[in-house]
């Protein structure tokens, strides 16, 4: 398989102050980027960066979002692998496009986002019928994280955190949960997309107990309806 066929490179610009989250989780991240844009600084007292993030928890509530943003605080270019698209049946394929994959972020020194981690991550302890085929490329993915630079920046994703492997969550030195939002994070949520609409437009019945991504969906096909529908009487 094609490295460039298994590769995104996003250039959507998002910025920290847009997403959605707990302040501990923000307070975390901010930490870690001002570690990587005081790099040089650090190593001079023989400190490294923190530069593994683990992000699971609900889907929907902004991983990708978060990764995104992270990259472009950073100035950094960010590499999206889903690595169900990955996998191979020849456990060999898919340990060579890994490694081409972590080759191309360290080249470029490139923030790698790694969706769906729990589809290589599985505990070597499961009971799956290809444990042994798994190991073997659970080893693999624990030595290219151990020999990840510090100047670029590994982000993995998973809604599974419960079936990754222990030796692979100890690589991570940030581990933050994304939990669904609260009825009011979700009306704060609301209040900032409707605002980007005209007034006549924003009065749009709301749906909690959903994720951000569910309301922003939500918003978006009411929205239009509502353009759709005034400009067919204005005809």
């Amino acid at each position: 398989m094609n490295l460039n066929d298994l590769t995104v490179i996003d250039t959507e610009k998002i910025a920290l102050d847009d997403l959605f989250f707990s302040d501990k989780n923000k307070a975390s991240l901010l930490q870690i980027i001002k570690e990587h844009q005081y790099i040089d600084e650090l190593k001079k007292y023989n400190l490294k960066v923190d530069n593994k993030i683990l992000l699971h928890g609900s889907s929907g509530c902004g991983k990708t979002t978060t990764a995104k943003a992270i990259a472009n605080t950073l100035d950094k270019k960010i590499i999206i692998i889903n690595l169900s698209t990955v996998i191979d049946a020849r456990i060999g394929e898919t340990s060579k496009n890994l490694k081409a994959i972590f080759d191309k972020a360290i080249r470029e020194r490139a923030v790698l986002f790694l969706d769906e981690f729990d589809q290589i991550g599985k505990s070597r302890d499961s009971d799956d019928k290809d444990v042994g085929e798994m190991r073997r490329l659970v080893n693999t993915i624990i030595q290219l994280i151990d020999y990840f630079p510090s100047d670029s920046l590994l982000i993995c994703a998973t809604n599974h955190y419960e079936i990754i492997d222990s030796a692979l969550l100890r690589r991570f030195q940030l581990r933050l949960k994304y939990e669904m939002p609260t009825e009011k994070q979700l009306d704060i949520y609301y209040d900032k997309i409707l605002n980007e609409f005209p007034q006549q437009f924003q009065n749009i019945e709301r749906r909690y107990s959903i994720s951000y991504a569910e309301a922003l969906d939500y918003i978006h096909t009411a929205m239009k309806k509502q353009i759709i529908a005034s400009l067919d009487i204005q005809q």
